[in-house]
């Protein structure tokens, strides 16, 4: 089919995006991109405002598993949460194939529409995998509180691991790159986009835990087998600036424990 092309503008969220595509379909045009109120991006084709519409969005998920299947679904779903350049045309792409050919074209893996999804899914998994080990919390005045730096939009992901985890904590966990935060506390979360956040100095007891963690991830290494490169290999230099064993802030009392 030879649709026109538009610009979509919409608001960012995966609710609108799935607006964009009913609206695409009842249309029949073709989205030439995607642009969000915080894209200072401008575009020479013809534009067109969608409001986020949760019954059309609603709809339209509804149809990804009959359409996709469940592997399709999930591609489709964790792919927003995606730093895939240009996702929401790439989710697009995907969603008309699949409409077209069925379940069976996750399968295809030579399509450069599904393989390009599928490898952006796939960093996704791992880095939030990654994270289940390289978080660090701090005792802020009854609540867990700790900071990332994703690439990928890892909080979806990374919420069952830490609700289940720490089931009576208050908690809050920082993403810096997409300014959202998760909160959990009593069984119940949320994930709320957050401008500004920063933890609260470390003192007392914060600062001797901290100092005991890094002495325990000293006495474990072995001298005789450094390896920077095959550390960097397992725990990647993107992650260490919120890594408690690689901070300075001991006090002077215990540095040489």
């Amino acid at each position: 089919m030879d649709w026109p092309k538009c610009s979509y503008h919409y608001d960012g969220s995966f609710a609108g995006f799935l607006t964009c595509v009913f609206t695409a379909y009842a249309h029949k045009e073709e989205p030439a991109c995607f642009l969000t109120p915080e894209d200072g991006r401008l575009s020479l084709w013809p534009a067109r405002v969608v409001d986020t519409d949760d019954a059309k969005a609603r709809r339209v998920y509804r149809s990804l598993g009959p359409k996709l299947g469940a592997e399709g679904k999930r591609l489709v779903v964790q792919g927003f949460l995606t730093c895939l350049p240009e996702r929401e045309l790439a989710l697009w792409a995907f969603l008309r194939l699949g409409y077209d050919r069925g379940p069976g074209v996750t399968r295809d893996l030579t399509h450069p529409q599904v393989a390009a999804l599928t490898q952006a899914v796939g960093h996704l998994t791992r880095e939030a995998h990654l994270f289940k080990g390289f978080v660090r919390f701090s005792d802020q005045n009854g609540v867990l509180a700790g900071e990332i730096a994703p690439k990928n939009r890892v909080l979806p992901l990374l919420r069952p691991h830490f609700a289940a985890r720490y089931p009576g904590e208050s908690l809050v966990l920082y993403d810096q790159t997409h300014r959202e935060a998760l909160f959990c506390q009593g069984g119940r979360w949320a994930i709320l986009p957050l401008e500004d956040f920063t933890l609260s100095p470390a003192a007392g007891a914060e600062l001797d835990f901290r100092a005991l963690w890094r002495q325990f991830y000293r006495t474990i290494s072995i001298e005789g087998r450094y390896n920077p490169r095959c550390r960097m290999t397992h725990m990647p230099k993107r992650f260490w600036g919120n890594l408690t064993e690689f901070g300075e802030d001991a006090p002077s009392s215990l540095k040489n424990i």
